[in-house]
């Protein structure tokens, strides 16, 4: 495989929270009176925002599940780099899972777009480390002063939602306050996707396209299965550079790949 950088595409444009959202922040700032869970804040705006970290993560986990790819240990050091051959030796019913973990497998999808996650490269062979080609940068909020001036938010730009569980013994209510960003935030994305000289350009921004697309019938930050974290993605727009093109100090270009209908801007009233 040839390592030669070719090109980056740019693809950038808007994530609209469909639902309350919840992507943890310090608990140690927490204040008396507040949240039991807060959400993740800019320490110098204060703005909620969404860390690449998180959409990251969160698409090459989808990926993964999707195309059985993750690396997985059974108790007694056996591995497996694709769940169909877990399946084969859980079947036999001696073999016990240890573990399930990313993809490290430099032949499959989800390693040649996410790499080799940091704390796994030690694991894995020089030879056989590949460069990571998606790059996710935090997502900053767009329309902080519409949340502002929103009459009925508990904290600045959020909302807090009081759960209770109830023990099943004693009948017991445990409340507990989750601070979550309300439906209607926008945030603004941007990806990047590097390519090298042998690349199949197609077949990696459908990789790419494809996450998004997980991922909106998915959700994002925690307590997805209570509703939490549905979220729709408008791209509106994708450039391009080529090796040339930083060579010569040559701006991004506008980029002929065509834009999913799923992932196309849409109206407010289809949100």
């Amino acid at each position: 495989m040839s390592l030669e950088f070719k090109k980056r595409f740019f693809i950038s444009g808007t994530l609209t929270t469909l639902t309350g959202l919840h992507i943890g922040g310090n608990s140690t700032e927490m204040s008396i009176g507040g949240a039991d869970q807060i959400v993740i804040r800019d320490p110098l705006t204060n703005y909620p925002y969404i860390p690449g970290s998180s959409l990251r993560g969160k698409m090459r986990s989808l990926l993964e599940r999707t195309t059985g790819e993750m690396t997985i240990k059974l108790e007694g050091g056996k591995s497996f780099t694709h769940v169909r051959d877990l399946d084969a030796a859980m079947a036999s019913g001696a073999a016990k899972l240890a573990s399930a973990s990313p993809s490290t497998d430099p032949q499959q999808l989800a390693t040649r777009l996410f790499g080799v996650p940091i704390d796994k490269q030690g694991a894995v062979s020089a030879n056989e480390i590949v460069p990571q080609r998606l790059v996710v940068r935090d997502a900053k909020l767009l329309n902080p002063e519409q949340l502002e001036k929103a009459r009925n938010t508990d904290m600045p730009m959020t909302e807090v939602k009081t759960e209770v569980a109830i023990d099943r013994i004693t009948s017991k209510a445990n409340p507990r306050q989750i601070e979550r960003v309300p439906a209607g935030a926008r945030f603004g994305f941007e990806l990047i996707l590097n390519l090298y000289e042998s690349d199949d350009e197609k077949a990696y921004m459908n990789a790419l396209f494809g996450c998004m697309e997980l991922l909106q019938d998915d959700y994002l930050g925690g307590h997805g299965s209570r509703g939490y974290g549905k979220v729709r993605f408008s791209v509106t727009s994708i450039t391009e550079k080529q090796a040339d093109d930083y060579r010569n100090s040559q701006a991004a270009r506008p980029s002929l790949v065509d834009i999913p209908e799923a992932l196309k801007q849409t109206s407010s009233a289809d949100l």
